[in-house]
């Protein structure tokens, strides 16, 4: 199969893995899959971004196997920043994006996304897990990239991929996957579903 006519469902809103799909040759259709996003009590980061991985997977199903649609590998993903134990998703407000961004500064933490794609009965997961150190940040810093708007539809209230790249001393890791979609897992996976890369 070849990757410049592969079409897979996508159970994620956000244009970031689009377009990281789109950059391995593949195009999606958007299928939405709404589930309850809340942490369970005591669950770790990377259990979480796993069971939403999956969950959303299985919405994603079925509502392809309820609508009729023909049978194509759907991906979805979930990502999360964990810091200390804690999980960080998306900030509430400005308030709650300046308190994780505050106790980001110069410290490192983890990123963790979870990418599950489904056909059928078959689902597949692969979690990639990144360290990211953050500079020292002033409250003007952090004030001036609230003002941007860019840190309220992302976990952890900063996006690498913006204007956050400044805070950034060094990652280990997965740069796409902080991004929120990991492509060598990403492609890893596809391959086993019959998607041939490069």
């Amino acid at each position: 199969m070849s990757t410049n006519d592969t079409l897979i469902y996508l159970a994620s809103a956000s244009p970031r893995r689009r377009e990281l799909l789109q950059q391995l040759g593949v195009r999606t259709e958007r299928i939405h899959a709404d589930i309850d996003e809340a942490a369970l009590p005591g669950e770790n980061a990377v259990a979480y971004t796993e069971r939403l991985a999956r969950d959303k997977a299985a919405a994603g199903w079925h509502l392809v196997e309820s609508c009729g649609l023909p049978s194509r590998p759907l991906l979805a993903a979930d990502t999360t920043v964990v810091l200390d134990g804690e999980i960080f998703g998306k900030p509430a407000d400005a308030a709650d994006a300046r308190r994780m961004l505050e106790a980001f500064s110069g410290r490192s933490h983890q990123v963790v996304t979870s990418v599950a794609v489904r056909e059928g009965e078959r689902t597949l997961l692969k979690t990639s897990v990144t360290d990211v150190a953050f500079r020292p940040l002033t409250a003007l810093d952090i004030a001036r990239y609230i003002d941007t708007g860019e840190p309220f539809d992302k976990a952890g209230a900063y996006g690498i991929q913006g204007r956050a790249a400044v805070f950034i001393e060094r990652i280990e890791g997965s740069y796409t996957g902080v991004v929120g979609l990991p492509v060598f897992e990403t492609a890893a996976l596809l391959s086993e579903f019959g998607l041939v890369f490069p």
